[in-house]
């Protein structure tokens, strides 16, 4: 093989130069990876990864859908459609990398099981925010954060505000849709039952797509939206089920019963309701 040549304009002197590592804080980012089994046992080191990897996509799924609640506040349909483009991307991978911690076999996680104490995912302070913020709010979750006052107050606030869906309701309504008033002020922290009224107006925007085409795709995309975070669930539950089988979860639940439950739970159910409508006589 040839001998490769360093291409010329190629900058080697990074003495006073921010680098790549100081950009991204690798110095950081790389050594957040602390088993605590001694000896460090060697699939540790990927349960952390698998798990830190799915904070920062969550990180960014929140920056994500934060903006596009602010798209759809100033009625850019168009705009908040791309953003949850890209949120799909997104949800896409974390749901591929539930492949890579079927890896871990029962035997080789019952060895490292017992470090995490009561350490949960159900504790994740992101994935609670993602959960309000999609219109999944119960209140009693915020006992989780009662340790750390800022997550306590930044879930509280996410608790007392209106959720996507809500968001997109009063785009609705601004656009001249006869959204109910009760919907468009309401008790935030409680989730309503789905409305009727609600599904008439879905209907209309569904069987009058040329009309309304840039409201339908953003509903779609909501649908998109949930299908893949119920997909997201049930890969959790089944790599659960795959690697400690029936046990009680590290945080007390009842593991993948308590799994099992949530994925009956709809952020939309409106959108979902009005496809039995579509097409009837």
């Amino acid at each position: 093989m040839s001998k490769r040549q360093l291409e010329e304009g190629i900058v080697t002197d990074l003495g006073d130069r921010l680098t790549y590592s100081g950009y991204l804080g690798l110095d950081a980012l790389l050594s957040a990876q602390r088993p605590l089994s001694d000896p460090p046992h060697h699939d540790e080191t990927l349960f952390i990864i698998q798990h830190q990897v799915t904070e920062l996509w969550l990180k960014l799924m929140l920056h994500e859908l934060g903006a596009t609640m602010v798209a759809l506040r100033a009625d850019e349909l168009y705009r908040a459609s791309k953003i949850l483009a890209r949120v799909k991307q997104i949800q896409l991978q974390m749901i591929g990398q539930w492949s890579v911690l079927d890896s871990l076999t029962p035997s080789e996680y019952a060895e490292f099981r017992g470090v995490l104490g009561h350490a949960s995912g159900f504790q994740s302070f992101q994935y609670r925010c993602l959960e309000f913020l999609l219109g999944n709010k119960m209140p009693e979750l915020l006992k989780l954060f009662e340790h750390d006052a800022d997550q306590h107050g930044q879930l509280e606030a996410l608790l007392l505000r209106p959720a996507i869906y809500d968001e997109f309701l009063a785009c609705l309504h601004r656009r001249g849709h006869a959204i109910p008033a009760d919907r468009l002020a309401r008790d935030w922290t409680e989730v309503p039952d789905p409305d009727p009224r609600v599904v008439e107006v879905l209907l209309d925007i569904y069987t009058a797509t040329d009309q309304h085409w840039e409201t339908y795709e953003f509903c779609e995309k909501l649908v998109d939206l949930e299908q893949n975070f119920q997909v997201w669930r049930f890969r959790h539950m089944k790599a659960v089920e795959r690697i400690i089988g029936y046990k009680r979860g590290t945080g007390g639940s009842s593991g993948v019963a308590f799994l099992r439950k949530v994925m009956d739970q709809q952020f939309f159910p409106e959108l979902y309701q009005v496809r039995t409508q579509i097409g009837q006589v």
